[in-house]
């Protein structure tokens, strides 16, 4: 089974080279062979004798390349750095189209790389959404996430504990990302736990054992090799005081899920809702990334207590629950935030499929309706 994806490099690469950021194993080289087979030619830094010359000699690269090919991906663009100036003059002068992929942005800001100065474009990609994997149950997705391999693996929570390894060992051992791996481990567990709350780097340093100032500083890594993102919350309201604390979430809940050990998911769980959240979060990130809505995604929550899930920009608050059956119970936060008067929809995502409405103002969507109108821009701002 091969997994359609929404991103279409084609169109993207037809006006501009690009970088194409992504975590590891979202399926950036699938893309990559599938869309673009005979157009552009294939560098990988990962490994090999090209990687050596090249990290030796950059300018070796003009060698490299094939003058009839139409373009050139060079994957992994962040093991080698100094090749962005060696790019941008080949884009200069020989008009060569580049696509430069990576699975983090961290060698590229420490060394302060050349990003080519407005000459291309970035493109994130994501794992699968749920409108391109609807062979797969959506619960399978929320317990496993959306890892391609891992959703089409025959044993996908070895697959997944096996990526948390890989990345240990590729992304943070092998460049030598932290001083002491024992104690970068301890807190990625940390982390992985805390993934979707408030957060406390307080507790997160106090439950690791590794001072405060190194946990900012693993934040960050995490942020850097795309396996982590801060959610900022929604600072506007007047008629309710907003807490100012973002949130950090893992990018997928299937490798949330590997790192904390939980195999099991029950529906009928406080995981189970965390999980959906997750997912939908997930969703708004690749649906505002493809369809370039560029409407920053939020959450709200009052010094009281009242929260929204997600606001997007200022135009929409969406509201995730697990129950197949709203009652009122279920909108206390957006009546909240309705009391502003600022945004324009007020949307509660459910499993409960017989409620359209909610007191006139509330739009109710099941959650397959939801990503079905989600994927085809019904929520775009």
């Amino acid at each position: 089974m091969e997994f359609p994806r929404a991103l279409d490099l084609r169109h993207a690469l037809a006006s501009k080279s690009h970088f194409l950021f992504g975590p590891r194993g979202v399926g950036k080289t699938t893309l990559i062979r599938k869309t673009l087979p005979q157009d552009y030619q294939l560098i990988t830094l990962l490994r090999g004798e090209d990687r050596l010359r090249l990290l030796e000699n950059p300018s070796h690269l003009r060698r490299m390349i094939d003058s009839s090919k139409k373009g050139v991906v060079i994957d992994e663009i962040q093991k080698i750095p100094a090749l962005l100036d060696e790019i941008q003059d080949l884009i200069e002068e020989e008009k060569l189209r580049f696509l430069l992929t990576g699975s983090s942005a961290r060698k590229l800001k420490r060394q302060s790389a050349n990003l080519l100065g407005g000459r291309a474009r970035v493109l994130e990609m994501f794992g699968v959404t749920h409108m391109e994997s609807l062979e797969i149950p959506l619960e399978t997705k929320l317990r496993y996430g959306s890892l391609p391999a891992v959703l089409l693996s025959d044993d996908p929570w070895a697959d997944l504990k096996a990526y948390t390894d890989t990345y240990l060992k590729e992304e943070i051992e092998e460049e030598a990302a932290v001083r002491n791996l024992g104690h970068f481990v301890r807190f990625l567990k940390v982390a992985a736990l805390q993934s979707g709350n408030l957060l406390n780097l307080a507790a997160v340093s106090s439950d690791a054992g590794v001072p405060e100032t190194t946990v900012r500083a693993y934040f960050e890594i995490l942020k850097d090799t795309l396996i982590g993102f801060w959610l900022e919350p929604w600072r506007e309201s007047k008629k309710r005081k907003a807490i100012r604390t973002a949130k950090f979430y893992l990018f997928d809940p299937g490798v949330q899920a590997a790192l904390i050990d939980r195999k099991e998911l029950s529906r009928t769980s406080v995981e189970f809702g965390v999980a959906l959240e997750h997912w939908i979060l997930h969703e708004l990130r690749a649906y505002r990334s493809y369809r370039k809505t560029h409407a920053p995604i939020t959450f709200w929550r009052s010094t009281a207590s009242h929260e929204v899930d997600f606001c997007l920009g200022d135009k929409i608050a969406i509201e995730v629950k697990s129950t197949r059956r709203l009652t009122d119970r279920h909108f206390h936060g957006l009546k909240a935030l309705r009391e502003e008067k600022v945004f324009k929809r007020y949307v509660m995502v459910s499993f409960d499929e017989s409620v359209r409405r909610w007191e006139g103002d509330f739009e109710c969507f099941s959650v397959e309706r939801f990503l079905t109108a989600l994927s085809q821009g019904a929520f775009d701002t």
